[in-house]
Parts: C-alpha cells; structure tokens; sequence
C-alpha cells in the first residue's frame, strides 16, 4: 500500500530540529560571610598627670596701729616685720626677743592667754624651723602671732616663766620637731614614747623610716603598715 502523502510543510522525521540540551542546574552561591566587625579603635594613652601647682603666696599687708607702734618703740629692731593677713595680726622677732615680747604682750597689753606653741620646717632655709606663739587677749577680744626662726641646734628660751601652759606645748614642739628650750623644767616627750627614734613633724623623716624596732617590739608589724 502506498504511503498517504504528506501535507507540503510537514517536516520529515530528519529535517526535525533536534531537542535543545537540558541547562545543567545552576551553582547554588555559597553564601557571604559575614561582614567582620571593625576593630575597636586603639585606646587613647592615658594623659600625663598635671604638673603641681606652686604652693599658693602668702599675700600680707601691714600691720598698723597703736599696738605695733608700741611694740616698735619698745623693742625697735629686734622686731623683724609687722603683717597682718586675712585679718590675722603677727609680728616676727629674733628668736632671744620672742619671751620679752610675750611677757610685754601679757602684762602692758591684756594677752594673757598663751593659745598654742607650734612650729614650722623648711629644711631649704639656714634656719629651718620657724616657732610660732599664739596669743589671745579675752578683754581686746583680739588674737595675734609671734613668730621667730630658729637654726637646727639652737635652744630658744622657755616661755614657762611667763605662761605655765607653756610646760606642755613645748614639750609637743620638742616632741615632734626636735627644739629644745633652753630653761624648760621638764623637758621630754609628751606624745610619742620616750624612747622613740626621731621627731615626725620634721620633712626629713619618712613615715616608712619611723622607729622600726620600737614599732616591730611593741606592735608586731613592720614600719608603715
């Protein structure tokens, strides 16, 4: 039987075009690490410490008045200076004069209180220490100072003739700075023990370098602690 003709256009099995090839699936991606953290900025360098401040001036003015006027008659140049200073009122004298001014001060003029006797060290100058009296006067209602220096060594005068408290407050003066007062009745140690090494007020004496034997046998720690 003959073949059934085909309609014209009707490819034939061999002019058929060929099926197109699968795609190969595609890569999957990997996926993106995650973005790293910026570093931490690098710490700032600790700032340098400030360099001390100067010890603050001591600004006095004069002292003027009835008082100083007959301090100054009295007892002309062994009276150094005459400054008051946020209105407290002192004078500075040579060391021998210091007891004649007191006692002046006491009888002539009504200071018959002796506050306190205390000191100062400043190693740098030829006379280190600077002993300072405080004196109040109940009817002037009125305190001043009087203030001498003293060379490492010298022994000023005892102010106990003229002031019984006196007994005690240079003792603690001795106690603490090392002065001794020439005439004192009893002169020896009133806060720290007898025998203890030193005087602690003084700038030269380190709180590490205190006794260390007398703290070690009657405390039972070392020095400093």
């Amino acid at each position: 039987m003959a073949d059934d003709p085909k309609p014209e256009g009707t490819p034939t099995p061999e002019s058929a075009p060929a099926p197109k090839p699968e795609a190969p699936p595609a890569e999957a991606k990997p996926e993106a690490a995650p973005a790293e953290k910026p570093a931490a900025p690098a710490a700032k360098p600790a700032p340098k410490p400030a360099a001390p401040k100067p010890p603050p001036v001591m600004e006095t003015e004069p002292w003027e008045g009835e008082l100083p006027d007959a301090l100054k008659a009295e007892f002309g140049e062994q009276i150094t200076g005459f400054l008051t200073y946020v209105g407290q009122s002192f004078l500075t004298a040579q060391v021998g004069a210091a007891v004649p001014i007191i006692q002046y001060l006491k009888h002539e003029w009504g200071f018959d209180y002796l506050v306190d006797v205390t000191a100062t060290d400043d190693p740098a100058k030829p006379e280190r220490f600077e002993l300072v009296y405080i004196l109040y006067s109940f009817s002037r209602n009125e305190r001043i100072r009087v203030k001498a220096r003293v060379k490492e060594g010298d022994k000023p005068p005892s102010a106990v003739p003229v002031h019984t408290t006196a007994d005690w407050l240079e003792r603690e003066v001795f106690d603490m700075f090392g002065i001794e007062f020439e005439g004192h009745p009893n002169m020896k140690r009133i806060l720290m023990p007898d025998e203890w090494q030193g005087h602690p007020l003084r700038k030269d004496y380190s709180i590490l370098g205190m006794d260390q034997k007398w703290v070690q046998d009657n405390l039972g720690i070392e020095s400093g602690q």
